[in-house]
This record gives C-alpha cells, sequence and structure tokens, in this order.
C-alpha cells in the first residue's frame, strides 16, 4: 500500500506511480488528516509513505498521522521524500519513528522535483519543471525495483551540513519561517472555497466570502497554488511567481 499527503502533486505524482508499477493502491492521507479519521493500515505487502520535505524533515502533521496509525509490527516501511533540492538527514526521524511502531525501516528515497515553495523560491516554467520530472523517473524506477524485490532503498552519505539542516536549521525554519500571517486575497478572490477545501488542517475559513487564515499552518502552498483565479498572495514574496501544480502521473 502506497499512503502520501501532497501541497502541490509532486509527492502525489510520485505514490500513484510506484503504486500503478507496484500494481497496488495509492492512498491520500489528506482526508484521514483533515477529518481526524484514525488509520489503519494491515497490508501484508510493504508500506510505502510517499510526502514532501519541510525544511529538511517529513511534514509533522504527516509524520503525526503516520505516529497515530495503526500497523501491524513487523511491516516493512519505505519512505519516499520529495524535495526541491535535498533531503537533508531526515531519515533519521523516520528510523526512530519505525522503532517506536515496531516496523522495519527500509530507508529513504530523494526525489528532486519542481520547487514549489513559493513563499520563498521562484518555481521553475513549464518545461523545466517537465525536464525535473523526467529526471526523477528513474530515480523512481530503481525504487520501485528495491520495494518490488524487497530489498532496502540504498543508503545515503550524510553529511554534517545535512544532520544541521534536519536539526536546528529545521527547528529554526519550523519556529520563524512558517507562518499563516502574510496570506492575503485581492479582488480576484471569488470566494470559491477551494483554498478551505484544501487545506488539510482546517486552518482556513470563509468569513464574508474572503478566506482567513488562523495560526495553524504547515506551508504545503496547497491554497495559494491551488486557487483558480490566483488570487492569494503570500506578502510581497509570492508576487509575480508561477504557481506550480504537478500534473497528474500517467
Amino acid at each position: 500500500m502506497v499512503i502520501y499527503f501532497s501541497g502541490t502533486g509532486n509527492s502525489r505524482y510520485c505514490a500513484r506511480m510506484i503504486a500503478q508499477n507496484l500494481g497496488d493502491r495509492a492512498v491520500d492521507a489528506a482526508r484521514y488528516i483533515k477529518e481526524y479519521i484514525p488509520a489503519e493500515f494491515t497490508a501484508e505487502a510493504p508500506l510505502v509513505f510517499v510526502s514532501p520535505v519541510y525544511g529538511w524533515r517529513m511534514p509533522k502533521l504527516f509524520y503525526d498521522f503516520i505516529a497515530c496509525c495503526d500497523i501491524v509490527a513487523g511491516n516493512d516501511a519505505y519512505f519516499v521524500l520529495t524535495c526541491g533540492s535535498d533531503i537533508g538527514n531526515a531519515g533519521k526521524q523516520l528510523k526512530e519513528l519505525c522503532a517506536q511502531k515496531r516496523i522495519n525501516y527500509r530507508g529513504v528515497l530523494e526525489v528532486v522535483m519542481p520547487e514549489n515553495y513559493i513563499a520563498m523560491f521562484p518555481v521553475p516554467n513549464e518545461e523545466k519543471s517537465e525536464k525535473i520530472i523526467s529526471k526523477a523517473l528513474p530515480v523512481l524506477e530503481k525504487g520501485i525495483g528495491c520495494i518490488a524485490q524487497r530489498k532496502p532503498f540504498p543508503e545515503r552519505r550524510i553529511s554534517l551540513l545535512d544532520k544541521a539542516k534536519s536539526s536546528f536549521v529545521n527547528d529554526i525554519f519550523c519556529r520563524y519561517i512558517i507562518k499563516s500571517s502574510p496570506f492575503r486575497v485581492d479582488d480576484r478572490c471569488i470566494g470559491c472555497g477551494k483554498c478551505a477545501d484544501l487545506c488539510p488542517l482546517n486552518n482556513i475559513e470563509l468569513k464574508d466570502g474572503k478566506p482567513v487564515w488562523n495560526k495553524d499552518c504547515t506551508h504545503c502552498m496547497a491554497c495559494i497554488c491551488h486557487c483558480p483565479t490566483e488570487a492569494i498572495e503570500y506578502g510581497r514574496k509570492s508576487v509575480g511567481k508561477r504557481r506550480y501544480r504537478c500534473p497528474e502521473y500517467k
């Protein structure tokens, strides 16, 4: 079973490719997270968890989701993490999680996908995005081969910089960078409520037909990238930047 969390589609793309090639199914964790539904995974096949990294670690909401899942002890667990550059030392946290759940950690696969974090970085154009996705395909194919053969993912060489990114740098990122206060809408907003529907943490509510952001935000960028009129901005940091939505895997 392939369980994924995705804000703008990169991880969904990878999860669906993995599931299709393994003859398995891809399960979107967003509904469970959004509706506070406890999840139970009893499949005999390996469990594959797919998500982005936020500040070189798995997003807290997906980590907490896995931590609360009912998973049969002894299951094999593979992790596929999408990123714009690298995943740092994210595997350390995942290995610890598996020990807590008494499941077998089978490694983490780093998959570089198009940058989508428009709160800080520009998004590549469509042509460049397609090239980045094309380069990710062989990486995914090798990972699928490992899962199919029940082999662990190859171990990554971890540098001191990787360790720093996934520890105190991530702490700084979560404490000082992830904020919802800069989000706003302009006159293009039509009050459709799509942003509120997509928010996995129910952090957005409509007031007088316009979205209002509360403080429980994970910076998944689903709201700003999926707005049908591109009415949402993140302060001035997103102004003029291309919105990113990964195409569906076919």
